[in-house]
């Protein structure tokens, strides 16, 4: 099969033939329909993680995929072969395993039947951000009428908090440049704050004088790049990135800290049908072959994306 993966440790991404892998107990193998990509693919690339997880080579790159269910392991009974599913490859050692190929390998638990109303490109598009976006929604524990700070909303998993806010009754103010303020208005935000305008916090309070009530933080990997100081004593805070750590919450009076997404299906199966019932705008920016797949990557590596981009497969 087809796989865009890395040879070994150091070397760059390389789009090459690798065996197809053999179905296992637990485990769903399918032929890839589409997979989504996400800005996790490129720290994975350059071994970033490695000191926390093994990685072994050739690691294939991805993590999300629609598909047909080629063959079940021993212990799968909720899917079959012939049908059409979505999956997550979750982050757990070994890393290897990835979606970026013909053929893909993917732990049942993270495997849905893909509801009839979604095509293969979309559903590929929500395992991994719109579980992140769930899981920072839920960690701040907002209610009705409060607002809610999204910095980094223009990327796949902001587009997703900020209609998850949105239905909760709270109000959202977005971060995103002047092209993404029209969209994010449409999903549910009540005001875009240009983040190239000035520092993020300075237009938040300029707004919200007390600041707002929480803040979910997409972007910024050092304290400085978070804008804390929008969010007023006693908020909650909800982050995907390294920053900023429990001591410096603490030391702002804030509650919170880092989230990370569970793509088990009793979490992707809603949010799949949420999307399929038009409550879940699923935002695709792009559809790109697999050989263009790095270049997909380089994108989201220049944070250049506006929504998710996706690698589809032929039959």
């Amino acid at each position: 099969m087809r796989a865009l993966h890395v040879p070994e440790a150091g070397a760059q991404p390389v789009l090459g033939e690798l065996p197809v892998p053999e179905v296992t107990p637990g485990h769903v193998l399918i032929k890839v329909r589409a997979a989504g990509l996400n800005p996790l693919d490129n720290v994975l690339a350059v071994g970033a993680f490695a000191e926390r997880f093994p990685h072994h080579y050739p690691l294939i790159l991805g993590r999300d995929a629609a598909g047909v269910v080629e063959a079940v392991g021993e212990g799968v009974d909720h899917v079959e072969p012939g049908q059409e599913v979505f999956g997550n490859v979750p982050l757990a050692p070994p890393i290897q395993a990835g979606t970026l190929a013909e053929y893909a390998l993917l732990p049942a638990a993270t495997v849905v039947v893909k509801p009839g109303g979604l095509d293969f490109t979309t559903a590929a598009a929500l395992p991994l951000a719109a579980a992140a976006a769930s899981a920072a929604v839920d960690k701040i524990g907002v209610k009705a009428g409060q607002v809610v700070l999204v910095n980094g909303a223009s990327g796949g998993v902001g587009r997703y908090a900020v209609q998850l806010l949105a239905t909760q009754d709270v109000t959202v103010v977005a971060t995103g440049a002047p092209a993404d303020a029209e969209r994010l208005t449409e999903l549910g935000a009540t005001t875009v704050v240009d983040f190239t305008a000035g520092p993020v916090a300075e237009q938040v309070r300029a707004l919200y004088p007390e600041g707002v009530d929480a803040l979910v933080n997409l972007v910024g990997f050092t304290p400085a790049d978070v804008p804390l100081d929008a969010v007023r004593k006693g908020g909650s805070v909800a982050t995907t990135t390294m920053a900023p750590d429990a001591d410096t919450l603490a030391a702002a009076g804030l509650t919170g800290g880092m989230v990370q997404a569970h793509t088990a299906r009793e979490t992707t199966a809603p949010l799949a049908e949420l999307a399929a019932a038009g409550l879940l705008a699923v935002d695709v920016e792009a559809v790109l072959p697999l050989e263009r797949a790095a270049e997909g990557l380089g994108v989201l590596a220049a944070g250049q994306a506006r929504g998710k981009i996706v690698v589809a497969f032929g039959d």
